[in-house]
């Protein structure tokens, strides 16, 4: 099983005119930039996935379920990919709609941890009665493996006040896992997406319920220098807030499995990269995300 998780950088479908068009890979800040760069980026986003040829897609960053549709059945043939027949977007708690997705070549059982308070997991908070997560904790069971896919809060605009509240999504992760799991090490599961762990992390990781010994972190399978996966253009910082968690009993029973950081899609200003492009990618834009894609293989599974 080809496993990638990807934030494909606020994938959102529109109708401008008689015409549903995708928006590009961009931010809020990019001002001024001509239109047409919005298609060429989401070429290069359905080419990356192309390239992973994955059996299992866990996407960050995207709008709702018309949105996964239209880039899986019209992009992704595009770009020389079948669509994924099993594809899911349910909605999260993102203000700007921004959701976690999954495409499946088999069947999957999803369940989203949405809704779910400090008080349905007895966690101490100053709000018990607020959902816990800022967009989900999707469960995703195929195959006899189970994900954990999430999207936690960023540490801006203001980074003392959002460690609180990554530091609870961890600690609301962690007690899903407890509880689906009688002995979580001894089960099959990972945990995946944008973490967003700061670019220098604090002296206490916001994240620390989810690193080891509860899990086995398999990006430091890589050489450090080699674990990166997002630019961020403004700074000009090189960061790694895209996780791969696995239970020590996976990591045990794949000692051989080293993720693969796709880069190719990523902007040529992001100067570390000194591999292959993917054909059409320019300085800054078009690009497929300001992330790269994270890509495990788990043979025999």
């Amino acid at each position: 099983m080809r496993i990638l998780s990807f934030n494909i950088q606020n994938l959102r479908l529109r109708q401008r005119g008689a015409q549903p068009r995708l928006d590009g890979a961009r931010d809020r800040d990019e001002i001024g930039e001509s239109p047409e760069l919005d298609p060429a980026d989401r070429r290069l986003s359905a080419a990356l996935l192309a390239q992973a040829g994955a059996d299992l897609v866990l996407l960050q960053e995207v709008f709702d379920k018309d949105t996964l549709d239209w880039f899986n059945t019209r992009l992704l043939p595009a770009a020389g990919l079948s669509p994924y027949p099993h594809a899911h977007c349910p909605p999260g708690n993102d203000g700007r709609g921004l959701d976690l997705a999954v495409m499946s070549r088999q069947p999957v059982r999803l369940i989203s941890h949405a809704q779910l308070t400090a008080v349905d997991l007895g966690l101490d908070t100053p709000r018990p009665d607020l959902p816990v997560f800022r967009r989900d904790c999707l469960m995703v069971e195929t195959g006899g493996l189970t994900v954990f896919t999430c999207h936690f809060k960023a540490p801006y605009p203001d980074a003392e006040a959002a460690w609180p509240v990554r530091r609870l999504e961890a600690e609301a992760t962690r007690r899903i896992i407890e509880r689906r799991f009688g002995d979580p090490s001894s089960a099959l599961w990972l945990i995946v997406g944008d973490l967003n762990e700061p670019f220098k992390p604090d002296a206490e990781p916001a994240i620390q319920p989810l690193l080891p010994p509860f899990t086995a972190d398999l990006m430091a399978r890589l050489p450090e220098d080699e674990r990166w996966t997002y630019f961020d253009s403004h700074s000009g910082r090189y960061g790694q807030p895209d996780a791969l968690l696995a239970s020590p009993t996976l990591a045990a029973r794949w000692p051989e499995a080293i993720p693969q950081v796709l880069r190719a899609g990523l902007a040529y200003e992001a100067t570390r990269h000194r591999g292959a492009h993917l054909q059409g990618v320019g300085r800054h834009r078009p690009h497929a995300s300001d992330h790269a894609g994270v890509l495990l293989e788990l043979s025999g599974l």
